[in-house]
């Protein structure tokens, strides 16, 4: 007898996610429209996300005015955005509807560590540009002294590493001790220390939050003070510190508004949740807040819109392109 599908008291369909695998998990069918609609958003929300980080990426590395400190910890930030929008975006759009996991039991273990580390990684290149951004403001006279690009590659690597490692040692029992978890095939799901969630919830949101907003206070505070002080020599460098600050102000609120969500139904759901609805929902605002990041730290910023017309008009492949001029203010 083939268990393609039974249909129960209701009615309802319900197949099986191998239906050849007398093993398999079942699935509730769901209307075609519903597919349709979430479908079609997760792949609209997965190509924007991809296609703002790669105008960010391929500004910075290709013209010669953006490759500054600053804007290679940009670069780090819109590369952890891109892979969210790559792999991370997609598949978590798809367990959102899809009761079954089709990519196997190897990428079923290595999935949460590479959402773990990009994620983490992401969130550490956060606070590192906030660090810079504070660093600027409050003491530009040693600024280039301070921060140099060797310095802003060092950042970058450690924040990497500290990504992998911590990912690790958080999923560590869940990437080699997966037996009996899993109660038939077709079946993902992410198993976690409730002392794990808490460390968790310290690590990426307590301790970034503190560090950001404090850093924000700061850097408005600054150029608060500065603002009583200006001339005409200073007075565009105060209206630049004031954009800094602005910027920073929309980093906490977005960063706030994708994260706390996520673990407060962490917390109140417990390990015991599984990959629940309402978990995979607040995983996917999570992937959300890489789609808002170059919004953000570029779309804010004129060069970020003229380096974009160069690229979509194709003038980057005219000779000596990467020496183009993206502050015309500057001109002379």
């Amino acid at each position: 007898m083939s268990n393609w599908g039974v249909t129960d008291a209701y009615n309802q369909t319900i197949q099986y996610c191998f239906p050849n695998n007398n093993f398999s998990c079942t699935k509730n069918t769901k209307p075609g429209a519903e597919y349709i609609i979430v479908y079609i958003f997760i792949s609209a929300v997965s190509m924007f996300t991809v296609f703002l980080n790669l105008l960010v990426i391929i500004s910075i590395s290709h013209f010669k005015q953006l490759h500054t400190p600053t804007n290679a910890l940009i670069l780090s930030l819109a590369v952890a955005d891109l892979i969210v929008g790559l792999i991370l975006t997609p598949v978590q759009g798809i367990k959102l509807i899809e009761p079954c996991w089709y990519f196997g039991e190897i990428f079923c273990s290595i999935f949460p560590l590479i959402f773990y580390v990009v994620i983490t990684a992401s969130l550490g290149n956060l606070i590192i540009i906030s660090v810079d951004r504070y660093i600027a403001v409050h003491d530009p006279l040693r600024y280039p002294t301070r921060v140099n690009n060797n310095r802003a590659v060092l950042s970058i690597v450690v924040n990497w590493l500290f990504s992998c490692i911590y990912s690790f040692i958080i999923l560590y029992d869940s990437l080699f001790y997966l037996e009996g978890k899993h109660t038939c095939i077709g079946e993902c799901q992410l198993f976690i220390k409730l002392g794990y969630i808490i460390t968790d919830v310290f690590v990426t949101l307590v301790t970034p939050c503190c560090v950001i907003v404090s850093l924000y206070l700061k850097i408005c505070f600054v150029a608060k003070h500065q603002a009583k002080h200006l001339n005409s020599v200073t007075d565009k460098k105060a209206r630049s510190e004031k954009k800094a600050a602005r910027t920073l102000g929309v980093v906490v609120i977005v960063y706030l508004l994708c994260w706390i969500p996520y673990y407060i139904a962490a917390l109140t759901l417990g390990q015991d949740s599984g990959d629940s609805l309402v978990i995979n929902i607040m995983y996917w605002i999570v992937c959300m807040n890489s789609c808002m990041n170059p919004l953000i730290y570029a779309m804010f910023y004129r060069w970020f819109r003229i380096s974009a017309k160069y690229i979509l008009t194709l003038k980057i492949f005219e000779p000596s392109s990467e020496y183009f001029n993206l502050f015309p203010e500057e001109k002379l």
